[in-house]
């Protein structure tokens, strides 16, 4: 390859006189640019590098493979020489490495084991448009570090480089950090858009037609962007009968080894019959790497990405559209090195809707990892650190509450949270939390080898999946009791040396095993130790109901078909499931039978004990229990000989709210006091007095029940009970002395008319009616007051026969205007009451003409 035409070449000289001058940079340079090879070979000798050296920071370890080997290629060097690289299960560097490329998790535990970095002079994050977890936090940490422990003649130098990135966000991060442009170097790439693949909808048939056109107008080899393994696997299927015996089928994917990914993007072999290659690939291939020979691209317009739900604690994959930034630097692969195709699974008019950028791993992940690591570094608060994008608070409590839950954490003075012996010793796995808590457990019950193969099956992508739900069968494939397939060799390989890492970080921890499980028990053990939010109970018990539908211990459902032989057992744990985001029930992929017998004893810390009592419907009685519970499952019941008082009156006055009052001993006198004193109460705030009347409406009555009604409560054990209350005494405690006496001055029961009688008011109307016979009210020129004349009443004037014939609170009003029409209408229909021409003059009674007394 030649590099002199390259055009980071163009601004290299910028790029050191810039990093001599400061110790921050943001370098924006475009696919094809050569910026990840050539920018740290051009720093090597620099003056301020002096003897230190170079991290470069890649998201991937294809990348950092690549970049390594291209570096040393340029040197004419074999890599481990001037250019080495620290990946996963590979470390290639020796005492003359002066650049070493990484991976961004590897510089996380350099900056534990090390904070002040000593002997690095430069830290170079490439591709940071990416947005990893690990990428975000190692700036962050590098940031701190820096600035705690490096002194101001000895700087640990920040270089940020992205193909498409904020550059202006970054700069302001790093403290208005200067910003260099590189142009790219990229041939034309023509566009054909076509049919929209939905994100739910099977792409097989519409990206094998694409490919199949392309191959048709197009020459050189075609690179394929597909959401993930599965598709990847469904289209090379649907390829091999169909496609020229010179075009080979390479796909591309992070679960793959190592040395089959470099093979998918190395150049073609001169000697094979292969003319083109299709390599099927996910985003992996969207950066960092060139395949030679791509000429043109099929791009599903799909890709699949990790969102962490907080509701349930679960990742789930999801498959979106990508955003505008992928989309193009997918296009960018077409012209790499000719003039390209592109051929877009959407529409042109759809370009514009799709995002901008893909959204920061950050803001939707699992946090866990990054609480653990961020809490050994001694940071309990996230704005002790200087962040692009803050993780997101709920997630973060969320990770803290299971690393509490896992043992790993405490809270000293101050609700300060430091990790326990059992955190500090979990920080130091290279693995999620959760498998990490594993494998520390299982050195106390002597399976630490069974842990490694099962952590080594829970850390990658499980290729095993479509033979086994059952985890067991595909642990016995690692551990060497059944033989594995010719075609998962390198996976074998891969995981075995993943093995024995997880065996010697276990052979730190000092503690002698002391317990002895059932070998059939231990791999249930183990996934529920790692997973106690996914400990799985049958939704029935019964042993001939093969349903398959389980309850988990977070509150979520899952399902096993019925021919699945894990549907005997009554408990799961649960490895691995995935569904749908909106639906309540998910598949269950990976799982083990969990003994029973173990929540007594490894798994007891897990088990509490509630006391339930709550009223059956059924029975019309109290019911009480002790449920042993373990989240959301309860695993064991017994009967209360003794009801607590306490959940007593908790379950009698649920059973109130959710029957009503309805269920009270109401009478008329008592609604008829309670409607007297919510008069008054409402007088009172509309004249603003300090009176302090109760509020006796339905929904106060309710929400206080536990003040007026649960002291009275103790002798009731079945609904009928209720009606032996004294109602009257249980709301009597609402009204202090001295309302009472007050009650009955103000809003009197009756009220004596003119006619002598007493006349009762209803207050069950705002405002009170006084329904009276018109007779009784001649003389009365005022309308009738209450609550100190306050209130008037409405007075409903009733005929001799109770109806009324007039509602009015203007009672002088009447008898001047209306009442001689009342008159001359009633007269002679009740001809032996009085109707006197002047009703104010008049004499009251109750009485006709004839029974009046004189």
């Amino acid at each position: 390859m030649n590099t002199d035409s390259l055009p980071i070449n163009d601004v290299l000289d910028e790029i050191r006189q810039v990093l001599s001058q400061h110790h921050e940079l943001v370098l924006q340079a475009p696919p094809g640019a050569g910026k990840t090879t050539m920018v740290p070979l051009s720093l090597l000798n620099e003056p301020w590098i002096k003897n230190k050296k170079i991290l470069l920071l890649e998201p991937r370890r294809m990348a950092a493979r690549t970049a390594a080997e291209r570096m040393a290629s340029n040197l004419d060097e074999k890599v481990g020489n001037t250019v080495g690289y620290i990946i996963r299960q590979e470390n290639k560097v020796s005492a003359q490495t002066k650049i070493i490329v990484i991976t961004e998790g590897v510089l996380t535990r350099m900056l534990q084991d090390d904070p002040e970095l000593d002997g690095i002079g430069l830290i170079i994050f490439d591709e940071f448009h990416e947005r990893n977890l690990n990428t975000d936090l190692g700036l962050a940490l590098s940031l701190q570090a820096r600035e705690l422990f490096r002194e101001p003649d000895q700087p640990l130098k920040l270089l940020i480089m992205s193909a498409t990135l904020d550059g202006k966000a970054i700069a302001r991060l790093l403290g208005d950090a200067p910003q260099l442009t590189s142009q790219g170097r990229m041939f034309p790439v023509s566009s054909h858009f076509g049919h929209a693949v939905k994100p739910r909808e099977s792409i097989t048939d519409a990206v094998t037609a694409t490919i199949h056109q392309a191959i048709i107008e197009t020459p050189g080899s075609i690179l394929v962007f597909l959401p993930g393994q599965r598709e990847i696997i469904n289209v090379q299927k649907a390829l091999q009968n169909n496609i020229n015996d010179n075009i080979c089928i390479l796909p591309l994917y992070g679960a793959l080894p190592l040395a089959a990914q470099m093979n998918a993007i190395s150049p073609l072999d001169k000697n094979s019959h292969f003319q083109r290659k299709i390599v099927l690939a996910t985003d992996i291939a969207e950066t960092s790497i060139t395949i030679p020979d791509i000429s043109t691209v099929v791009d599903s317009g799909l890709c699949r990405q990790p969102r962490f739900d907080p509701a349930t604690g679960m990742t789930r994959l999801h498959t979106r559209r990508v955003s505008q930034a992928s989309s193009i630097q997918r296009m960018g692969r077409a012209g790499r090195t000719q003039q390209g195709h592109c051929y877009r699974l959407w529409s042109e008019s759809s370009q514009n809707t799709l995002e901008k950028q893909t959204p920061p791993e950050i803001l939707q992940a699992d946090l866990c990892p990054l609480a653990l690591q961020l809490l050994r570094w001694g940071i309990n608060d996230l704005d002790e650190l200087h962040w692009l994008d803050k993780p997101p608070a709920a997630a973060f409590n969320q990770a803290l509450d299971l690393l509490h839950k896992l043992g790993a954490t405490q809270k000293n003075q101050g609700e300060h949270i430091s990790l326990t012996k059992h955190g500090e010793q979990m920080a130091l796995f290279p693995t999620h939390p959760r498998l990490a808590h594993m494998l520390i457990k299982s050195v106390e019950f002597n399976q630490v080898k069974i842990a490694s193969a099962l952590a080594t099956l829970l850390s990658d992508k499980d290729p095993l999946r479509q033979y086994s739900t059952d985890i067991s069968s595909k642990i016995s494939v690692l551990i060497g009791d059944i033989p594995c397939e010719k075609q998962f060799k390198g996976w074998f390989k891969r995981s075995q040396q993943q093995m024995l890492t997880f065996k010697r970080h276990c052979q730190i921890i000092k503690k002698t095993a002391v317990n002895v499980i059932d070998e059939t028990d231990v791999c249930g053990l183990l996934i529920a130790l790692a997973y106690p939010d996914r400990i799985a109970q049958r939704r029935q018990s019964s042993r001939t109901n093969k349903s398959g539908r389980y309850l988990l211990s977070n509150g979520r459902a899952g399902f096993l078909f019925e021919t699945d032989k894990l549907t005997q057992h009554e408990y799961l744990a649960i490895a691995e499931t995935g569904g749908q985001a909106n639906r309540n029930e998910d598949s269950i992929y990976a799982a083990a039978y969990l003994n029973p017998q173990l929540f007594d004893t490894f798994l007891s810390p897990l088990v509490s004990d509630h006391q339930k009592v709550e009223w059956d419907e059924q029975s019309d009685r109290m019911v009480a229990e002790l449920q042993q519970r373990l989240s959301n499952l309860v695993i064991n019941i017994q009967p209360l000989r003794k009801i607590p008082i306490d959940l007593k009156h908790k379950a009698l006055m649920q059973l109130v709210r959710q029957k009503g009052l309805r269920i009270l001993p109401w009478s008329d006198d008592i609604r008829q006091w309670c409607w007297r004193i919510e008069c008054l109460r409402n007088q009172s705030q509309s004249d603003g007095d300090n009176e302090h009347w109760p509020d006796l409406t339905e929904p106060n009555l309710l929400a206080t029940i536990e003040h007026w009604l649960q002291p009275y409560v103790d002798p009731i054990n079945k609904i009928d009970d209720f009606k032996k209350l004294d109602l009257k005494s249980c709301l009597s405690s609402l009204l202090p002395w001295p309302l009472p006496k007050k009650l009955d001055e103000l809003a009197p029961l009756t009220l004596k008319v003119p006619s002598g009688s007493n006349i009762k008011i209803d207050y069950s109307q705002n405002p009170p009616i006084l329904a009276v016979k018109l007779q009784e009210m001649f003389g009365c020129s005022q309308t009738p007051t209450i609550a100190g004349g306050k209130v008037k009443l409405l007075v409903h004037l009733l005929s001799p026969a109770r109806k009324p014939l007039q509602i009015t609170q203007d009672l002088e009003g009447f008898w001047s205007g209306s009442y001689q029409d009342v008159k001359k209408e009633m007269k002679g229909r009740y001809p032996k009451h009085p109707w006197p021409d002047d009703p104010l003059q008049a004499l009251a009674t109750r009485f006709t003409k004839h029974k009046r007394k004189p």
